[in-house]
């Protein structure tokens, strides 16, 4: 996978990051109060050191009620900083969770609504991680990053505020050490960055790999090629923890330096204000609460490393979450609408089309034909002549290049793309089933659907006799992707969704070409049913499934060479229909 191009920190990628805060929105209550414990807690442990010192000068002083009474003060600011912590985890974790469980909805909405050339350019695993890995980054920071900057933003200038207060000379004696500070987080910074996204692009990529190969499980134990996916996968692991361990060498090398630099100044300040100490010029009371100011600061800067580092991963995730969320979608309807009545006359004139990833290919060249209602159109002609090419244009999976295609004499681009669809129905050679049962994959086809009427669709599909063989029935489980059923079965499941919809038009794409002979009898039965007064595209491979379509268009190299039923392309000597029926009878 290609390295995407970096952004620097600027004005516009920052911006673009905190577009995830609309996210937030919905929350804003809650997180105004979280933020206001946050505040006051963290202005409330402020008061620690100085009340600290106090006690300590109190201790040579005759008045033990003093003692007492800053003793129970002081213990009053951790009961208070007690209260304030715990509030402001729950708060902030309220916000997080819903915050990020809306983004996750919306990111999922946004890439099932988008158009399959989106799907072209992009692997499902690294898609995957990004609402897994990059939400998950975004989770820290909204649980604890977001909170420790808001508190290091009020510590270090109140701070620096007492340490004025108490010796202005101590305090220019301890900010020398910041512009060190301030230019190893310059030097660091950016490469941390770059180092940060980059290894979240290695594990993007290394789930890309799981996911292809798990899916494709079958193919790689037929030719044995586990070491092969091994090896490719140990590459892109291997890729990610050279990352790593490259980003947690520098991350360390920038925490060892500032918390160095800022312990050197701790001691060195603490050496010199023993020296004011013997001099007078300060007590041993206002001693401690400069160490601890100080103290505070320099945790402060050095924890800013680390915050930095998690900040950078989150932009970066926030980045590639942005980047989704600012794809173009199609504009489907994302809730249960209302069928509408086509009768399902279809045209395509004068269709030209290349795929956007391919540009430079013309898949469909000047294509037209029509399709009357109720009738059976079938597609023939060698691989890549642009038979299921076809159905992605009247399916609108893609738009062409030019020409129109009109169903009932209507653009298709005038009619609701969710409604049109719903007219539709597709089996396809390979089905694609859901992990749960037969009766969920069946009921796909019309979600709330009786189990009369699933029953009597599975009947319809000559799928209720294996069906009811099993010990679950309808509750049995098909596994992944249907793994659990032969090819026919999974056929006839694919039939009966269909069956269910009840479309006014079908498209077939070699729904039999994969079968054995009693597979493809009892399939071609149940699509027969299908079909029966339904407007139906048929991509065949096996040309004997066609011979009483209406009408058949033989293509090649995206261009209808001939057209005709089967008895007229029969006799067209040389005919491309011809050639085809006879090596398949030959190969017979």
């Amino acid at each position: 996978m290609a390295r995407e191009k970096r952004e620097k920190i600027s004005k516009k990628s920052m911006k673009k990051a905190m577009r995830v805060f609309r996210f937030v929105k919905p929350f804003k209550i809650t997180f105004i109060f979280g933020m206001l414990v946050l505040i006051i807690s963290s202005v409330v442990m402020m008061t620690f050191p100085k009340v600290l010192g106090d006690l300590i000068d109190s201790a040579n002083s005759t008045d033990e009620t003093s003692v007492n009474q800053t003793t129970i003060f002081l213990i009053s600011i951790f009961l208070v900083i007690a209260f304030m912590s715990f509030f402001r985890i729950y708060l902030f974790g309220i916000v997080t969770q819903k915050s990020l469980a809306l983004l996750r909805t919306e990111t999922y909405k946004h890439l099932i609504s988008s158009p399959m050339g989106f799907f072209d350019t992009k692997r499902v695993g690294e898609l995957s991680s990004r609402i897994t890995t990059d939400i998950a980054l975004l989770e820290e920071t909204f649980s604890t990053t977001i909170a420790e900057i808001i508190r290091q933003v009020i510590t270090i200038p109140v701070a620096l505020f007492f340490l004025l207060f108490i010796s202005p000379r101590l305090t220019v004696f301890m900010i020398a050490v910041i512009p060190v500070v301030a230019l190893i987080g310059i030097f660091f910074g950016k490469y941390i960055k770059k180092l940060s996204k980059d290894a979240q692009d290695d594990i993007a990529e290394s789930n890309g790999v799981v996911d292809e190969t798990l899916h494709g499980i079958a193919s790689v134990k037929a030719y044995a090629n586990e070491f092969f996916e091994i090896a490719r996968y140990k590459k892109s692991i291997d890729s990610s923890v050279n990352t790593s361990i490259k980003n947690a060498k520098w991350r360390g090398a920038f925490i060892g330096l500032i918390m160095f630099a800022a312990g050197t100044a701790i001691v060195s300040i603490i050496w010199y204000g023993l020296h004011m100490v013997h001099l007078g010029e300060i007590t041993i009371g206002g001693l401690l609460q400069f160490a601890i100011y100080s103290a505070l600061v320099g945790v402060s800067f050095g924890g800013s490393a680390e915050l930095f580092s998690k900040l950078q991963k989150a932009i970066g995730a926030t980045e590639h979450l942005m980047d989704i969320l600012e794809e173009n979608t199609e504009n489907v309807t994302l809730e249960a609408s209302e069928r509408i009545s086509i009768k399902g006359n279809i045209a395509f004139n004068n269709i030209k089309f290349s795929y956007p990833s391919r540009r430079d290919i013309e898949v469909i060249k000047d294509v037209s034909f029509n399709v009357d209602t109720g009738k059976q159109i079938a597609f023939v002609g060698p691989s890549g002549s642009g038979k299921s090419t076809i159905a992605a244009l009247l399916y609108r999976f893609y738009n062409p290049e030019s020409g129109s295609i009109t169903i009932d004499g209507k653009d298709i681009n005038d009619y609701q793309l969710s409604e049109i669809r719903n007219e539709m129905a597709m089996v396809p050679q390979d089905v694609m089933l859901f992990g749960g049962t037969i009766k969920e994959n069946i009921e796909y086809g019309k979600p709330g659907a009786t189990e009369e009427e699933i029953f009597e669709a599975a009947k319809q599909a000559n799928a209720l006799e294996f069906i009811e063989s099993f010990p679950e029935k309808f509750e049995t489980l098909v596994g992944d992707r249907g793994i659990q059923l032969s090819g026919g079965q999974k056929q006839r499941i694919a039939i009966a969704r269909a069956i269910l919809k009840n479309p006014s038009i079908l498209v077939l794409d070699e729904a039999t070409s994969a079968l054995d002979s009693e597979s493809e009898r009892l399939v071609q039965e149940a699509l027969d049913r299908l079909m029966k007064g339904r407007t139906s595209l048929v991509i065949a491979h096996r040309l004997s499934t066609i011979k009483n379509a209406d009408n058949i268009i033989v293509l090649d190299h995206g261009k209808i060479k001939e057209t005709g039923t089967h008895s007229e392309l029969i006799q067209l000597e040389n005919g491309i229909y011809k050639n085809l029926s006879t090596l398949q009878l030959t190969a017979v």
